[in-house]
């Protein structure tokens, strides 16, 4: 009720070609990463549909190219700043999903956790997560540059990871648990804050819809990817080490654990990588404000 009419001129089409081949591509990937669990990473089916994502994908950036409406404008991702704050939103999802989903199978399955206090355990994740989020963007950001903050919250990030992948099932929660949270939520909320900021730097009005729409899709494609792809990484864990111990209750129940924590060593290395990326890529200069959107004057 309190904000300004936007004054549209035109109503954009719907780039039909490009929403086909991207959503075809995102499936084939996705798809063929969870197939690689119940067969193998040469399965021709997995490999086929993987490489068919692949190749549909740049199908789609080759239509957007040539299309009067795209989907997705390349101006939006070619610029440096926002693509590497596209790909490291990318990176957080993966990584994200990772400690959401195998953590609390931890949680739940090898130390005994109800759903109530798995879910209550997460928040010193929260914690450090909005303690970095409010402070981040006023205290180190307009010191050290995009760059540094985020390829610092990757590395933060990952050390945290690190911490939980040895957790055994003997485990308590204080010691074990709650600092790797910690450091998780601390560097989650500095990439994250700054990522979404970066995303959508110096960006037109008419591409604003876009880019944050773009945020979104970047974590859940990269939560969806990472699923896939970690889900096979525990169930490869778990076989390997059912097959090279006795059979018995509590190989059962560490061979869960060897998944659970070979899935956040992945996470630790997902993390690092994208302190790699960003910073090769993002430029360590202020982060431009979004252009503003023309309005009716009342």
């Amino acid at each position: 009720l309190l904000l300004a009419k936007p004054a549209h001129t035109e109503r954009p089409r719907i780039d039909i070609p490009g929403t086909v081949a991207v959503s075809a591509a995102l499936f084939g990937i996705v798809y063929g990463l969870a197939h690689v669990e119940s067969t193998s990473w040469t399965d021709p089916v997995a490999l086929g549909s993987m490489i068919s994502g692949v190749v549909l994908l740049g199908v789609f950036a080759w239509l957007e190219l040539r299309v009067p409406h795209p989907l997705l404008p390349l101006r939006v991702v070619l610029d440096r700043t926002r693509g590497g704050s596209f790909l490291a939103v990318f990176v957080l999802g993966m990584g994200m999903f990772s400690i959401f989903l195998f953590l609390t199978y931890y949680l739940e399955a090898s130390i005994g956790y109800s759903p109530i206090e798995a879910g209550l355990s997460f928040l010193p994740m929260v914690g450090g997560i909005v303690a970095s989020s409010v402070t981040v963007p006023s205290l180190l950001l307009p010191r050290v540059g995009p760059k540094v903050v985020v390829s610092a919250g990757f590395l933060v990030s990952a050390s945290g990871m690190a911490l939980l992948t040895r957790l055994t099932l003997d485990s308590t929660y204080v010691a074990h648990i709650m600092p790797g949270m910690i450091l998780l939520g601390l560097g989650i909320g500095a990439v994250m804050t700054t990522s979404f900021q970066g995303a959508t730097a110096g960006v037109h009005h008419e591409d604003a819809g876009v880019a944050s729409a773009l945020i979104n899709t970047s974590q859940q494609v990269g939560g969806s990817i990472s699923t896939a792809l970690l889900t096979t990484v525990a169930s490869s864990a778990a076989n390997d080490y059912l097959s090279s111990h006795k059979p018995g209750a509590l190989t059962v129940a560490q061979a869960g654990v060897e998944s659970y924590t070979a899935t956040l060593a992945w996470g630790a290395g997902i993390f690092v990588v994208g302190a790699v990326l960003a910073a090769f890529l993002m430029p360590n200069r202020a982060l431009a404000p979004s252009e503003g959107e023309p309005v009716i004057a009342h």
